[in-house]
C-alpha cells in the first residue's frame, strides 16, 4: 500500500482521538473513500460531542446494540466492552447490559400476543379474566416498573406460570455495583429503537420509563442518534471484503 498523504494522516489522527480506535476497515475506507470516512466521522461524532451522556454510558449502549440478538456483531461487541471497562464500567454493569439485551427477546412475544389476542377475539374466544390469586404477580411488576403494559396483562391472563418465571428473570439482579435504573431505561430505549429491532411499542414504553426516572430530552435524543451508528458495520464488513477482491 502507498503511504498516506498528510491530509489522510490528519483524518486518521482525528478519528482515533474522537473514537478511541482504528481498525483495518477504517484504514481501508481512508484509502478507498476518504471523503466518506471524514463525513462519517463528523456525523457519528456529533452525538458524543454535543450530547450529555458520559463516555462510559455511550460505550455501554454500543455494547447493548452490538450484543443484541438483532445484530450480534462480535468484533464491535469486544471493542466496546474493552472501551467501556477502560472508561470505568464494572464487569457487572457490562453483564447487566447483556441481561437487558437478552430480555429484548420478549418484544417478539409481546407483538405476537397482540396479534394472537386480536385473532382469538375475532374468533369469539375472549381472554379469560385475571384470577384473584395472580394479583400479587401484577403488584410485584408494578412495584418494580411503575406501569402495567398490555403485554403483561395478556400474558398474565393466558399463562400466569410463564409470567411468573418471566418476572423472576426481569427482577434478577446480582449484588454489587450494577446499573442504576435510569441507565437501564436508556439502554432499553436503544435496544428497542435501533433499526435492527424497530419496536415502536417497546420504544415508547422505555422512553416513558426513562422520562419518569429523570432522563432528559437531550439524553434520549442522543440515545436515538447513537442507534444509527450500527449502519457503518456495512463498511466494517464490506471494506475488507472489497479490498480482498480487488487485491
Amino acid at each position: 500500500m502507498t503511504d498516506l498523504t498528510p491530509e489522510q494522516e490528519a483524518m486518521k489522527a482525528a478519528y482515533i482521538q474522537a473514537r478511541g480506535y482504528w481498525k483495518p476497515w477504517t484504514e481501508g475506507l481512508l484509502r478507498l473513500s476518504p471523503n466518506f470516512l471524514n463525513a462519517y466521522a463528523r456525523y457519528a461524532g456529533h452525538p458524543a460531542a454535543s450530547g450529555p451522556l458520559s463516555p462510559v454510558m455511550c460505550e455501554l449502549i454500543y455494547v447493548a446494540l452490538d450484543g443484541s440478538g438483532t445484530h450480534l456483531f462480535l468484533s464491535g461487541l469486544t471493542l466496546h466492552m474493552r472501551l467501556a471497562l477502560e472508561c470505568g464500567a464494572t464487569p457487572l454493569q457490562v453483564m447487566e447490559v447483556l441481561h437487558l439485551a437478552t430480555m429484548q427477546g420478549l418484544d417478539g412475544v409481546a407483538m405476537g400476543l397482540e396479534v394472537l389476542v386480536e385473532e382469538l377475539e375475532a374468533a369469539g374466544q375472549p381472554l379469560p379474566p385475571q384470577a384473584p390469586e395472580h394479583r400479587a404477580l401484577r403488584e410485584a411488576y408494578e412495584a418494580r416498573f411503575g406501569d402495567w403494559p398490555d403485554f403483561c396483562d395478556r400474558m398474565l391472563r393466558l399463562d400466569p406460570a410463564y409470567f411468573a418465571v418471566m418476572l423472576d428473570l426481569l427482577l434478577c439482579r446480582e449484588a454489587g455495583e450494577g446499573l442504576d435504573e435510569r441507565s437501564r431505561a436508556l439502554i432499553s430505549v436503544a435496544l428497542a429503537a435501533c433499526f435492527t429491532e424497530l419496536d415502536r411499542n417497546a420504544t415508547r414504553l422505555h422512553i416513558r420509563r426513562a422520562i419518569r426516572l429523570g432522563a432528559t430530552r437531550e439524553e434520549l435524543l442522543q440515545v436515538l442518534q447513537m442507534t444509527a451508528h450500527l449502519g457503518v458495520h456495512a463498511c466494517s464488513v464490506g471494506v475488507p471484503a472489497l479490498m480482498a477482491v480487488t487485491g
